[in-house]
């Protein structure tokens, strides 16, 4: 019997934002061992739970392997059978074809999740199919998660993806809100390994200030947490900003030279004191005035909010405050603050900056941004009739039914279209509905470059990794099954299909246009990558203002007028119902619905429990244990009581990305722990009045327990 080949391979885990990189080891088809690559310039190392986890993932028995087709399987019941490619494709671009000659273009629903941007295939190619297909019905988890972050950026910084990243391996002070790096790896920030790089902060004197409703991971971490009441941190932050200009604190720096709008900002916030804030929020206006003293004298500071600040009532609005604390202290562009990242394949130089309202939804008029629709308004635009009603519904690598708000009635709609085709590998919550399923290959078994995520990260480097396995006969990959759907559409529309490149040579000829490419001394391509599986290391984030604004003036924009009429519904807000508020929460093993499915990441103790202050249980006479109903506007769900301090009184939380279980899914450990959709007591009416983002967190809710 011959010996095993064993063969060494690079790679990045692609299951969060930080893109650890590591070393795979494999004997013939079989991984055997996972570890952190040491010689990764970005993440040195480390590696959390979720990489090794890349075996189960490629290996889940559950994954699909071949298309699926739904058939009627008895009255009211379906089931999906295996099909070939041809049938599917086939069957699929008929679909597409049909419903548009029949109804227009925007009869055509899509939606895709996050999963889309860790797969550099899906970015690429989304276009062979979708220029045919200009509908107004997009829909993405954008609007569920960082929409704010991108609008603010388009509206002071001139582009949607020139996002200032916090500089947290140089600062003096980090103040955070809403966010837990911890779990989540950082957010709209890569940074591996933040436990080393937080803690390095606190050694050499620097303080991490946590403002959240809950003591997560990062807070028990930091030097000082302090409780917020869910969605009150815009009035936490508009105080800070009163306290700086009332305090003379005011100090740009550099940035004085190409900022605009100072002064506006200081007339908008003259009456928004620290008493004020203190009574919507539940933080002292002492611990207010502290806080706006400490952040500006420190040498370098970073404030930095994420899902907590964005996902809610004043998403957009918390997130530019956040960019004016920044500037006017002088921490924008500036080491040890937030710097602008400058990435071998810079998307902010080869993408369109976006645009926001250029048309509304049918229903609410909910605005669109960056030629999508609010996730919010999905269920409406399927379920009103009329021009422009959504017929058939397109999903890529998403799992709406337990992402998006009021995801029972997501469930209810989708059953009421005349087709639904999935490109998935997951028979989940939502492509259960799916007439056709095109599933891609395994991650694993292609090649993989970080598009989306060197624009993000807290160093400059580039890293490009060959497939670990072959890819399988009789399967396709993802960008392949975007060209195969266009190129057949185009037969059936009679249009001119786009040319089909492989991903990696769209890349290399950004790459090589770009800023370390082959006008440099680093002449970085693809084949140079190759040659560094390790990934190529182009130094710290530099300073790069006024150059690296997109603004047509080279000028930062702080009086955006539609964010200082927002300031004015803030301030004329009703004061909110005394109740509990929903929130949500994470774990640094299952940030997704889609990581539910595998042993590794969900061994241990049942997480999808509702957290409640001990002394709220105990004023309703309950105990932990106990089943729990939660009702919201929207519907209801029933939960297992967890007594925890980490949570403020009248605060009650559930982890995102839960409720399997249902009819028609294959997963079998997801659906050993299936735990309760929170999803389906957020409200697709509660949203950000200016963006249109999905607020899931300060969900106001009602408690109860049933009396035998």
């Amino acid at each position: 019997m011959s010996e095993p080949t064993i063969r060494t391979h690079h790679r990045v885990c692609h299951l969060c934002e930080a893109m650890c990189g590591v070393v795979i080891q494999t004997a013939d088809n079989q991984i055997t061992d996972i570890r952190g690559d040491q010689n990764d310039p970005l993440s040195r190392g480390h590696v959390c739970p979720k990489a090794v986890s890349l075996k189960d993932i490629h290996e889940d028995p559950d994954r699909l392997r071949k298309p699926m087709k739904r058939v009627r399987s008895a009255p009211g019941e379906f089931q999906h059978v295996e099909v070939t490619w041809d049938e599917a494709l086939e069957a699929a671009a008929a679909a597409l074809a049909s419903t548009i000659q029949k109804y227009g273009v925007d009869a055509i629903g899509a939606y895709f999740g996050n999963p889309s941007v860790h797969n550099y295939g899906m970015l690429t190619h989304q276009r062979n199919l979708f220029r045919h297909i200009r509908t107004r019905n997009r829909f993405s988890a954008t609007s569920v998660d960082q929409l704010p972050h991108h609008l603010v950026s388009l509206w002071c910084y001139g582009h949607m993806l020139l996002q200032p990243v916090p500089d947290v391996d140089r600062t003096d002070y980090f103040l955070m809100l809403g966010a837990n790096p911890l779990a989540s790896n950082g957010s709209m920030w890569t940074v591996p390994d933040v436990r080393r790089r937080l803690k390095a902060l606190k050694s050499r004197g620097g303080k991490l200030v946590v403002i959240d409703p809950r003591r997560t991971e990062t807070a028990e971490l930091a030097t000082e947490h302090l409780f917020i009441r869910p969605g009150s941190d815009a009035a936490f932050l508009l105080a800070l900003i009163h306290v700086l200009f009332r305090d003379d604190l005011i100090a740009l720096g550099n940035l004085a030279a190409f900022t605009d709008g100072v002064d506006e900002i200081g007339q908008a916030v003259c009456n928004l004191t620290p008493e004020w804030a203190a009574q919507r929020t539940g933080i002292s206006a002492a611990d207010i005035e502290r806080i706006a003293h400490e952040f500006a004298r420190a040498g370098a500071g970073i404030c930095y909010g994420r899902m907590g600040v964005s996902t809610q009532a004043y998403g957009a609005l918390c997130q530019w405050a956040i960019q004016v604390l920044n500037v006017i202290t002088g921490n924008l562009d500036k080491p040890g603050g937030s710097l602008f990242t400058l990435p071998a394949m810079d998307q902010v130089s080869n993408t369109s900056p976006g645009g926001f309202a250029r048309f509304a939804s049918r229903g609410r008029g909910l605005p669109e941004f960056n030629y999508e629709l609010p996730a919010a308004a999905m269920v409406e635009e399927i379920s009103t009739p009329g021009e422009g009603q959504i017929k058939l519904m397109f999903t890529g690598a998403g799992n709406p039914v337990l992402s998006t708000p009021n995801g029972a009635a997501l469930d209810e709609a989708l059953e009421t279209l005349e087709f639904m085709i999935s490109l998935d590998p997951a028979l989940n919550e939502t492509t259960r509905h799916a007439d056709i399923i095109l599933p891609p290959t395994s991650p694993l078994e292609h090649d993989h470059y970080d598009i989306g995520f060197h624009n993000l990260a807290i160093r400059n480097t580039a890293r490009y990794n060959a497939p670990v396995f072959d890819k399988p006969e009789d399967t396709l990959h993802d960008w392949e099954i975007f060209a195969e759907l266009g190129e057949r559409l185009s037969r059936l529309l009679d249009l001119e299909p786009m040319p089909r490149h492989p991903p990696h040579q769209l890349v290399d000829r950004a790459l090589r246009a770009g800023p370390y490419g082959e006008a440099t001394e680093w002449e970085v391509s693809i084949d140079k990558l190759r040659e560094h599986p390790s990934g190529m290391d182009f130094g710290p984030l530099q300073p790069s203002c006024p150059d690296r604004l997109q603004t047509t003036d080279k000028r930062i924009r702080l009086a955006i007028p539609e964010v200082l009429q927002d300031i004015d519904r803030l301030v004329e807000e009703v004061a909110p119902v005394e109740g509990y508020r929903l929130i949500g929460r994470r774990h640094v093993r299952d940030n997704n619905s889609w990581m539910h499915n595998h042993h590794r990441l969900m061994k241990g103790k049942p997480r999808c429990q509702l957290l409640m202050h001990p002394e709220d249980v105990a004023s309703e006479g309950w105990q932990s244990g106990m089943m729990v109903t939660v009702r919201s506007r929207v519907g209801h769900i029933q939960a297992e009581l967890a007594a925890s301090d980490e949570v403020m009184p009248g605060v009650v939380s559930l982890p995102h990305g839960y409720g399997h279980g249902r009819h028609g899914t294959r997963g079998d450990i997801a659906n050993a722990h299936a735990g309760v959709s929170c999803n389906d007591i957020t409200d697709e009416q509660f949203v950000d009045q200016l963006s249109g983002n999905a607020a899931v967190n300060g969900v106001p809710v009602q408690l109860s327990v049933s009396v035998a």
